[in-house]
């Protein structure tokens, strides 16, 4: 055979091998509103920056007429490409193809290109729209499974790891989406659920639709197990690409730095807090009145609002963003807001992003319901992760700031490197009122008008502690300055803690609160 034929029988071979499964196949794909696994690779990535890898691998199956069977790529698209001029490893299941349906041969496509991007350094993204595990292939199958998650698991803190949710991911394959570092679904295309409606009738004779098990909306607003939203494959796009912008290639780097941009001048940050301390307000308004253009690029909106977490710029350089949001519940940490900042702070640490938290809270849930569920072990991880955190800690106290509450958001107490208080802090053990009731309860009681004498008490309680100046005499609050200083305050921060070198007591590593 000539060397033309030989070109000519490649590309003949390599054609057939990317139409991906039968033409019927990809014409269902594409009515569900779904785009091919290659289409979503270049869709995602810098245009014909995409290098494929291992085209030609082939299942070893035998069993069940397999070894008759023929997978193009055995179902999912591997390799390398760039996004925003930088590398990135990623893979696409390929749903055409017996149902993108994860085999030995399949996994090992995966982990191949997961150890590449370990080795080289480099963010991860995979793109999973999969029935599951391949029947035929038994416990190979599994094995697949568990060399997924172990890569996971050794590239957690090393380079960020990416899920794209773009068709179903059932059963033991929503564990690699969980063990990554961020989750984006599409509204009515994105399935993720560890046992199917099937089973659920079957088994607990309940009918549910696979939409209300482990849609979109579920993931993102209920369970938190998505932190991105998107209506459309392509909008999904547009917010990786955006959040790449906020992230470093790895945990040896930092972020990219950009052109700084003020503020838009319609966030005026001396008037978003209202005068009356019960009032609440959106504290998005008070992280666009200093960042970068006034962009915050929020993480998990949907779910557990009571903290608001996401990725913003001051003078071009990333931050990450913790606060209280006094719209939701007052503010206050519960079970799920106290799970959804120690990740990320996490995160943040991990790879170098300094952080900073905005404080708002009248401290922890209370009631029996979550005291059920678990608040002490689940709020013991904000502390953690904060006192393990080893980056920039800039803290900014704008209202309440009560009891273990104050505590956990990142107090001087927990190692923050500055703490800085607006003058409309409030930093106390409890309110006034309850904190009134208490200590003054004897003379409250006897008194000829109990409620004259407690309004009296209340008003020395907050005379006393609902300012900053207590906590800032005693060395916990480095300066009390006004709300129009926080921009050029937090620009000095980050400037003079931008080399911090900070070490912990040698170790394997810590236990962290379950």
């Amino acid at each position: 055979m000539s060397l033309k034929d030989k070109i000519l029988e490649f590309f003949s071979l390599k054609s057939k091998v990317q139409i991906g499964g039968s033409e019927k196949a990809v014409e269902k794909q594409k009515a569900m509103g779904k785009m091919t696994a290659r289409d979503r690779i270049n869709a995602l990535l810098d245009s014909g920056s995409f290098h494929e890898y291992d085209l030609f691998v082939e299942h070893k199956g035998k069993d069940f007429g397999m070894e008759k069977k023929q997978l193009p790529a055995d179902g999912v698209v591997t390799g390398t490409g760039t996004i925003w001029g930088r590398p990135v490893s990623i893979y696409a299941q390929d749903f055409t193809v017996a149902g993108g349906s994860l085999g030995l041969a399949h996994a090992r496509k995966i982990t191949k290109i997961m150890d590449h991007a370990i080795k080289m350094g480099m963010p991860l993204i995979g793109i999973n729209d999969s029935g599951g595990a391949r029947i035929q292939e038994g416990v190979n199958s599994l094995a697949g499974y568990g060399e997924i998650f172990y890569r996971n698991t050794l590239a957690s803190g090393v380079i960020p790891q990416i899920s794209v949710i773009l068709g179903p991911c059932a059963g033991g394959a929503v564990y690699s989406p969980a063990l990554t570092d961020f989750v984006f679904v599409v509204d009515n295309i994105s399935k993720m659920f560890i046992t199917g409606p099937e089973v659920i009738k079957t088994v607990l004779n309940e009918d549910i639709s696979m939409e209300d098990l482990g849609g979109a909306k579920v993931q993102t607003e209920v369970t938190g197990n998505a932190h991105f939203y998107a209506k459309s494959e392509l909008e999904c796009f547009k917010q990786i690409i955006k959040l790449i912008t906020y992230i470093p290639w790895n945990n040896k780097k930092k972020a990219d730095t950009f052109d700084s941009k003020p503020p838009n001048q319609k966030f005026d940050i001396e008037n978003i807090i209202p005068t009356d301390s019960r009032m609440p307000y959106d504290v998005r308004d008070i992280i666009r009145a200093f960042c970068d253009d006034s962009d915050f690029f929020e993480i998990q909106e949907k779910w557990a609002a009571n903290i608001v977490i996401g990725f913003a710029r001051v003078e071009g350089k990333t931050i990450g963003i913790v606060a209280n949001q006094p719209l939701a519940l007052a503010g206050v940490l519960d079970v799920d807001s106290s799970d959804k900042a120690a990740r990320f702070i996490r995160f943040c640490d991990s790879f170098n992003i300094p952080l900073v938290t905005l404080v708002d809270l009248p401290g922890y849930l209370p009631g029996v319901d979550q005291e059920h569920a678990g608040v002490i072990r689940h709020g013991a991880k904000v502390l953690y992760a904060y006192s393990e955190a080893t980056v920039p800690k800039i803290t900014i106290i704008m209202r309440k700031a009560y009891g273990g509450g104050y505590i956990a958001m990142c107090s001087r107490h927990l190692g923050a490197d500055f703490v800085f208080a607006w003058p409309t802090a409030e930093i106390a053990v409890m309110g006034p009122e309850g904190a009134a009731n208490i200590i003054f309860r004897k003379e409250i009681t006897t008194a000829e008008d109990p409620d004259a004498v407690r309004q009296e008490k209340v008003a020395e309680y907050t005379a006393k502690f609902a300012n900053p100046y207590v906590a800032a005499a005693n060395g916990h609050v480095d300066a009390v300055i006004e709300p129009g200083e926080t921009r050029k305050t937090l620009i000095h921060s980050l400037h003079v803690s931008e080399n911090k070198n900070e070490k912990h007591i040698d170790r394997k590593h810590g236990i962290a609160p379950c």
